[in-house]
């Protein structure tokens, strides 16, 4: 069959409209070590710290160290499929999670994909993982509390929008269910909540969103979980990617609340990684850099100034200490960036005081600029009346003698550490805890037996709520203390019809 040259010379000419000469150049190097989560491959010179490269199985992984003949890869997810020979290329791009308004309500891991069983996440923004801390004029002073619901924290350890606070505790001594109250307490508050779960149980962390489900709070926070199961990579990551997110929303001029849960667990991931990469140990086996990982992670949480829209970013890390000891090495790092801690004592817990803050050892560096005035005041002396009750009644325990001003003190110390007890998932409204301070402080829960303030604090609140609810909403509007008269007469009016236990005990 015979082609006509017409033809030919149109097929060419259609070849050479269609050609391009676009070349693609991509920098492919090859594995050479693979295990442990952790690959090394030749051939990558170009390689950025902390870039995104794929392997030849379609796994991504981050390239940490950046050395002579090699680079240090972390592989992200499983390992299994990667072998030595395989390829892995450069993409160009610094390691980034998804981000946006359509991650609220939901549960993602590290990478920030969805593992929570609701189909994927609908966006098309991102933010690097790592990301400059916002400088010194790009801030401005903590000076807007954020209520965690707590009497004991709200009181004694008050937090500001914007603060690092530290809580810090042995294990099983209720970190986690403080930051699970004060999330519970952010509804309605105009605060987004991000919770990372670091090396925490799968059914213990399926447990806190059903929690927070329960209570209404996920339709304002998300939870980025890297599980024990996960290799350490994923737990190294995800606090970072939990910032990403939340930086977000801060830049965006909103409020963002995030509680990382917990770095010991990150510290202890990220000492698996080093020893891996062939990094050279410190102190306690950890990398030189591990201040400088928690610094560059906590140093993001800010109150931006106005001119940057005025978001702020809230963090509560969490340090699990060994048998109380904070004089260790990562839970002095970790004190020494934030802004002050919360201490859980153990024997506190144990003994029913709960949350088991301990008021001698907790503090506050913002204090009383992140209180409104209300609470300010009547919780001027709480802290001081409190170790004063702590040394009197170990005094207490040798002598059966003491004065009337020793039993007094004595007496009200003990109404004031049963008032600041709170119930797990139950956190009050600061209208309500301004209350019950307020008739601490004034005495009028001095002849109220210890086994009926419970009761007399519930009840106390609906008769407010029912009779004086403007005087409530007078503290909550004007953050500031209502005249004394009206205060006393409602809570007198209360008292008159308030009817003690039989079997409670006279006194105490």
């Amino acid at each position: 069959m015979s082609i006509k040259a017409e033809e030919i010379s149109s097929l060419i000419k259609q070849q050479l409209a269609n050609y391009s000469a676009d070349l693609a150049v991509e920098e492919v190097g090859t594995v050479t070590y693979v295990g442990d989560g952790i690959a090394r491959a030749h051939g990558l010179d170009n390689a950025m710290a902390n870039e995104l490269l794929e392997f030849q199985n379609g796994s991504y992984g981050m390239a940490q160290n950046l050395e002579t003949n090699d680079v240090g890869i972390i592989i992200m997810g499983s390992y299994d499929d990667i072998r030595e020979g395989d390829t892995v290329k450069r993409t160009g791009r610094i390691m980034e999670v998804p981000v946006g308004d359509n991650m609220i309500g939901r549960v993602i891991n590290a990478l920030g994909q969805p593992i929570d069983g609701q189909g994927e996440i609908k966006t098309d923004q991102t933010r690097p993982i790592e990301f400059k801390a916002p400088g010194v004029m790009d801030r401005q002073s903590v000076s807007e509390p954020l209520q965690t619901g707590l009497k004991a924290i709200d009181s004694l350890v008050p937090i500001g929008r914007g603060q690092r606070e530290l809580i810090i505790g042995d294990r099983k001594t209720g970190k986690t269910s403080i930051a699970i109250d004060t999330i519970i307490n952010q509804k309605d508050q105009d605060m987004i909540c991000i919770y990372v779960a670091i090396g925490q149980k799968e059914s213990t962390v399926r447990a806190q969103v059903e929690a927070l489900r329960r209570y209404g709070a996920m339709d304002y926070t998300i939870v980025v979980t890297a599980g024990p199961s996960e290799p350490a990579p994923m737990l190294y990551l995800s606090p970072y990617a939990g910032a990403a997110i939340g930086e977000y929303f801060m830049y965006n001029g909103k409020h963002v609340l995030i509680i990382y849960d917990d770095l010991s667990k990150q510290a202890a991931a990220y000492r698996e990684i080093s020893l891996l990469l062939r990094r050279p140990p410190g102190r306690e086996a950890y990398p030189g850099d591990i201040f400088y990982t928690h610094s560059r992670l906590l140093e993001r949480a800010a109150k931006l100034s106005d001119k940057l829209g005025g978001g702020s970013m809230t963090a509560l890390p969490v340090i699990e200490t060994q048998a109380g000891d904070v004089s260790a090495y990562i839970p002095t790092n970790v004190i020494s960036i934030t802004d002050g801690q919360i201490f859980l004592d153990s024997d506190l817990f144990y003994s029913g005081t709960r949350p088991a803050i301990d008021a001698g050892t907790s503090v506050s560096r913002v204090g009383g600029d992140a209180q409104i005035k209300a609470m300010k005041k009547v919780a001027g002396t709480l802290r001081v009346d409190l170790a004063s009750y702590r040394e009197l009644e170990s005094f207490a325990q040798f002598g059966s003698d003491l004065d009337a001003a020793t039993q007094s003190k004595l007496n009200r110390g003990r109404r004031t550490v049963e008032i600041l007890k709170q119930p797990v998932h139950k956190p009050l409204s600061v209208d309500k805890q301004v209350l019950i301070l307020y008739a601490l402080r004034e005495g009028y829960l001095d002849s109220v037996p210890v086994d009926d303030l419970g009761r007399y604090e519930a009840e106390l609140f609906n008769f407010f709520a029912g009779s004086h609810a403007d005087v409530l909403a007078a503290i909550v509007k004007t953050g500031k203390l209502p005249d004394n008269d009206s205060l006393d007469a409602g809570i007198k009016a209360f008292a008159a019809t308030f009817k003690t236990s039989v079997t409670a005990p006279a006194a105490n």
